[in-house]
């Protein structure tokens, strides 16, 4: 699984849409960051950067230079597969 691009997952430990979106890709079994926004400011600045208004958008997710913002499941996995070259399935 040469080539895969970093995915990062940016939210919070206590949220409970970040925590549904930690189970999702630990489903995929493909390496992730996941950047506590609330715990870690570097994180937080990192996620404001990727926006215009500078709001902390979490969940956000990215696959390299793909952001989705709390995206849905399916949405998830369309851009996992279209940036990734194996097939995944993240939920049956």
């Amino acid at each position: 699984m040469n080539n895969i691009p970093v995915i990062k997952l940016y939210g919070a430990s206590g949220c409970h849409k970040t925590n549904y979106y930690k189970i999702l890709l630990d489903k995929t079994e493909l390496p992730y960051q996941f950047l506590d926004v609330e715990k870690n400011e570097d994180h937080a600045e990192e996620l404001r950067g990727l926006y215009d208004n500078r709001k902390l958008n979490f969940p956000t997710i990215t696959i390299g230079k793909k952001k989705l913002r709390n995206p849905y499941k399916e949405d998830l996995e369309k851009w996992l597969n279209k940036l990734i070259p194996s097939k995944l399935t993240i939920i049956e």
